[in-house]
């Protein structure tokens, strides 16, 4: 679980990668596409919340492992270069670990 505007950012710094960045990834612009569609899919589950409630809104972003191994490693050396706080980045590991934990257990 993330809140809502954690979620935002990831997906933001998402789509501020460069085509050479998305190179040294090793991804694809249909990789990063399928990347940003789980976080659009997570994200349905704010419909309807009021705006000022968003942001803290906790929200299950739902990732196949193979997709999540990758977002792992774009939030360890990317994600840093383009957060904008440190807690947001210590969020994100842990949800992500904590979602990789869930699927190998």
């Amino acid at each position: 679980m993330l809140p809502f505007d954690d979620i935002m950012e990831f997906a933001l710094a998402l789509l501020a990668v460069t085509p050479a960045e998305l190179e040294t990834l090793g991804w694809t612009f249909a990789d990063r596409k399928r990347l940003l569609d789980h976080f659009l899919a997570s994200g349905k589950a704010a419909q309807g919340t009021r705006p000022m409630d968003l942001p803290k809104l906790p929200i299950e972003l739902v990732v196949p492992q193979r997709d999540l191994d990758r977002l792992q490693r774009f939030a360890r050396r990317e994600l840093p270069k383009a957060a904008t706080n440190a807690a947001m980045l210590d969020r994100v590991a842990a949800a992500l670990d904590a979602a990789s934990h869930r699927r190998a257990g």
